[in-house]
Order: structure tokens, then C-alpha cells, then sequence
């Protein structure tokens, strides 16, 4: 085997075992940063190797967390979960929109939603509560959707 072979199979064999490691759970909490790619003739002819999957060792996720029951929305209203940092609205029965419950101005979190608006108090901006576009500024942009999925009578947020 020549040197650059044999160069060529010590860097794949360490990139794979640090691609390992990084899936590990050391219980270090996470926060490490990925080993640097490799660069030159060694990365020129390498294919990454195929994902290898992870075995789960609880239950899958619930389908999301339930932020409210669509009861707790009012119908041409809404409610704002300034933890989740999300608005879910009901412009009309039955309809549920979720958006972001960051203010596209300058970043604040709305407050209220009132009046067929979702309302921020930093500087006066409102946004429609059927798709959060801009109903007065100074926001110049909407409020970006949020997933929110609706089942038996819950509304969740993955």
C-alpha cells in the first residue's frame, strides 16, 4: 500500500470513528462542535458512508405539546402563549392559524390579541388574525406561521 492509500484509509477510518462519536450520548449535554472536514487530495475521491440509524431508547413523542383546547380560543380572537412564543387565532369557527409571537419590527413579543388584530405593545404594530399580515405599523413585514396541528379538541405544537 503506498503513502497516500494509507493516508487515505487512516483519515476515513478517523472520520468515521468521529462521526460515531458525535451520535454517542457521553452524557456530556451536548455542545461539542463537529471534527473539521477533511481538505486536499484525501477528501478529493472519499464518499461519506451511509446514516446509520439511531435506536430510540424511550417511546416515541406525542404528536406535540398542547399549548390549549380549541374551547380556550375565541372565535375572531385569539390567544398568545408568550412562552411557546406563539399566537393561535380563530378567524372564523373551526379555523385555528398558529404564527410567531415575535413582532417582525424589532423583535418584541406581541401581547394580546383584540379587535380582529394580533396586537404588540413596543411601538402600536398590529397584525390580522386570519394571516397575520400588517394591519398598521410601523411592522412592514407579517408575522411568520407557526405549525400548530388540532386534534381532539387539543391544539398542539410539535
Amino acid at each position: 500500500m503506498d503513502a497516500v492509500n494509507s493516508r487515505r484509509t487512516v483519515l476515513v477510518a478517523a472520520a468515521g470513528a468521529a462521526a460515531l462519536a458525535g451520535c454517542s450520548n457521553s452524557g456530556d449535554g451536548g455542545g461539542s462542535t463537529p471534527p473539521p472536514a477533511a481538505t486536499g487530495s484525501a477528501a478529493a475521491g472519499r464518499q461519506n458512508p451511509p446514516a446509520t440509524p439511531v435506536a430510540q431508547s424511550s417511546p416515541p413523542a406525542q404528536a406535540g405539546k398542547v399549548l390549549a383546547q380549541t374551547s380556550d380560543i375565541p372565535v375572531g380572537g385569539g390567544t398568545v402563549f408568550a412562552d411557546q412564543k406563539v399566537v393561535v387565532t380563530q378567524p372564523e369557527a373551526g379555523t385555528f392559524k398558529g404564527f410567531s409571537a415575535i413582532c417582525t419590527h424589532q423583535g418584541c413579543t406581541v401581547s394580546s390579541v383584540s379587535g380582529g388584530t394580533i396586537n404588540c405593545p413596543c411601538h402600536g404594530s398590529k397584525f390580522r388574525i386570519a394571516d397575520a399580515s400588517v394591519a398598521n405599523g410601523p411592522a412592514t413585514r407579517p408575522l411568520p406561521g407557526q405549525q400548530i396541528t388540532v386534534e381532539n379538541g387539543s391544539i398542539l405544537m410539535p
